[in-house]
């Protein structure tokens, strides 16, 4: 793989029996009860020794999200005071495409990272993105939601499932309401497989 491949793709983390978040999100706790476990393969040792690795899984020259990513506003957007959860310096540098039913002006924060929001749904996002990445990877950051609608209308090359080694028991599901295989025509052919003691994340190409 390659950030310089052109190609869109998903990336997500999810427990071993499929949740992407624990159950009861909210303001104070986005991810759900235990949820931030499973991201703690990110800071973890093994994963430091294959930063390489970890680049490659979450690099993009643009990257699109949904709203729930950004922030917990719902409806009009009562001024420009949120500017994401990761505070001045995103973890992006890149350009973040948000999908919105309500305009903003774009929000520039430190490190690159400038977010724009988009209101023509994950067709319109797909294309600024791709105008903005010159030819590079585009990723699809999340949440569940929008890795769906990416997977469902055929817009994904390929999605990298990073699997934690927890189970949550209940929360939300990012699979709920997609058929794989059978007469959906979607297909996941795993492709590559990285492994350490933090996680396991494995490509597949997204086949119709």
């Amino acid at each position: 793989m390659s950030i310089d491949d052109g190609l869109v793709v998903a990336t997500i983390t999810i427990s071993l029996d499929g949740f992407v978040a624990g159950p009861n999100q909210s303001l104070d706790d986005p991810l759900g009860e235990r949820g931030e476990e499973l991201h703690e393969w990110l800071f973890s040792e093994a994963e430091a020794a294959s930063a390489d690795v970890t680049g490659e899984i979450l690099g993009g020259a643009a990257v699109i999200q949904g709203r729930n990513m950004f922030g917990p506003i719902r409806g009009e957007w009562p001024d420009d005071a949120w500017k994401g959860w990761w505070g001045d310096d995103p973890p992006y540098h890149a350009p973040v495409f948000v999908l919105t039913h309500h305009e903003r002006e774009p929000v520039e924060m430190l490190g690159g990272t400038t977010f724009h929001f988009v209101t023509g749904g994950i067709e319109e996002a797909l294309e600024r993105a791709r105008a903005a990445a010159g030819g590079g990877r585009i990723s699809v950051a999340g949440g569940a939601s929008t890795v769906r609608q990416f997977l469902t209308a055929g817009l994904l090359d390929r999605l990298i499932l990073s699997i934690a080694p927890i189970t949550l028991g209940a929360g939300e599901r990012l699979f709920d309401g997609v058929e794989l295989g059978g007469e959906s025509g979607i297909r996941l052919v795993p492709v590559q497989v990285f492994e350490n003691a933090a996680a396991t994340h494995i490509v597949y190409d997204a086949a119709r």
